[in-house]
């Protein structure tokens, strides 16, 4: 911490849910905190997932699962509740938007001044001032910074021509997927997370044009089942490599699909340890899951709702949405349209021809490909440095980063996606908010 009086006491980079978490823990743990927010979107808590509006675009969880504060389990539906939502909302996926609303509400009644929102983005760190710099070319200067940027998205494996840009859009940009021409044909490059608010966003509009969604697994999300218990032998599992590890897990899923009970069980059983399991593994097993076994974790693992899941399957059903196997090799424009040209995994070439392309290839991970220009210029100065594997940023337990020689500095800490080289589990709100607790008591206890 800093001797000079700042104007903040802590100035947080980013503005999405993490920030807000973050903001709501600092106001519990450290009343008279003086919190600034850089964020050039206007409102606050949105972010990546939450700036959806659309009421398609659901939970991945069910609502009972989303409280805001890790020792009041029930805060989110008690709000639901008094929004007039039934006594059973806790057990149902609700439209993110409502998530969104919910953060607001809470950072309206925090107590004392609301957080400075500088509507600008956070492009440099002076360590020197312990300030952030804006694009605006103003200056938050704190005594600690906490970094919140969020997701990123990681962009089309190929070259866009320019002639080509205007039919390429992010899946992110919710507005411009639902502007689409119903009877357009409309290619979407990745099968994940992203490729379902697309495929949700298009069919709930009656969409009417072949929409084919291509990646180089070409595995969907797969949904939740009805909530039910499953034991699972952590010492066990953490005592074992990679490989028998997941050989452990496929037996237990299969000894419950003998026993008439899903899968699910067992991902939900593993959901709290996923921080250990992955702190646990070698560097080597690190690597080889990230090669070999991420695809198929991340569907079982980021599970998507039964209705959401149902209208998929009807969209394929009826041919209104096909898969495919393969890799993008090359997108042009062609007489008005789009040429995809792709690479099955078989070495078969594919091509398809339509009137636009969505990116839904998910998000930037790795700190070398990173195009945040203030982890840029933190990497540039050796403030910071990668995580394992080379993801997000290394930090320590309590998400204080480490710069390039491994030391946890005491005024730059991270929150959210940026912590998913060292903990892997680091994007979903039961993380989010314990990280936000953490950091707060810690910041608390130095400045409060």
């Amino acid at each position: 911490m800093r001797g000079m009086e700042p104007d903040h006491d802590v100035a947080i980079a980013g503005g999405g849910a993490s920030a807000v978490l973050l903001a709501l823990q600092l106001r519990r743990r450290w009343p008279g905190c003086r919190i600034g927010v850089a964020e050039p979107a206007a409102r606050l808590g949105a972010g990546a997932a939450y700036a959806t509006r659309q009421d398609e675009h659901l939970l991945n969880v069910p609502a009972g699962g989303m409280s805001a504060d890790p020792d009041a389990p029930g805060d989110f539906v008690d709000h639901l509740r008094a929004q007039g939502f039934a006594a059973d909302v806790a057990a149902r996926y609700v439209p993110r938007r409502l998530y969104h609303d919910y953060l607001a509400a809470r950072l309206r009644v925090l107590p004392g001044a609301a957080p400075h929102h500088a509507r600008a983005e956070a492009v440099g760190y002076d360590p020197a001032g312990c300030a952030l710099l804006l694009a605006s070319g103003e200056r938050l200067r704190a005594r600690a910074v906490v970094l919140a940027t969020g997701n990123r998205p990681r962009g089309l494996p190929v070259e866009v021509p320019a002639q080509a840009a205007g039919r390429v859009i992010g899946a992110w940009d919710h507005d411009a997927v639902a502007a689409l021409p119903a009877a357009a044909d409309v290619a979407i490059v990745g099968t994940g997370l992203s490729m379902v608010d697309a495929a949700l966003g298009l069919h709930a509009r009656g969409h009417r044009g072949r929409i084919v969604a291509l990646s180089r697994h070409a595995l969907l999300p797969l949904p939740h089942a009805a909530p039910g218990e499953a034991a699972v032998d952590l010492d066990a599992l953490l005592a074992l490599p990679l490989r028998a590890r997941l050989h452990a897990l496929r037996r237990e899923a299969a000894a419950l699909r003998r026993d008439g009970r899903p899968w699910q069980w067992l991902m939900q059983a593993l959901r709290p340890h996923g921080v250990a399991l992955w702190r646990s593994l070698g560097d080597a097993d690190r690597a080889r899951f990230l090669r070999h076994a991420v695809r198929y974790w991340d569907v079982h693992r980021h599970r998507i709702a039964p209705e959401a899941a149902a209208v998929l399957d009807a969209m394929i059903a009826r041919g209104d949405l096909s898969l495919a196997q393969a890799r993008l090799e090359a997108i042009a424009p062609e007489q008005g349209r789009l040429r995809l040209d792709a690479r099955a995994r078989d070495g078969r070439a594919l091509q398809w021809r339509v009137d636009a392309a969505i990116d839904a290839t998910g998000i930037e991970t790795r700190l070398a490909h990173s195009a945040d220009p203030l982890l840029a210029a933190l990497r540039e100065a050796g403030l910071v440095r990668a995580g394992p594997c080379g993801l997000g940023l290394d930090v320590d337990a309590d998400g204080a980063v480490r710069d390039a020689g491994g030391r946890a500095r005491d005024d730059l800490y991270a929150i959210g996606s940026l912590r998913i080289g060292a903990e892997w589990e680091s994007v979903a709100i039961p993380e989010l908010r314990v990280q936000a607790a953490r950091i707060a008591a810690r910041l608390a206890a130095h400045g409060g």
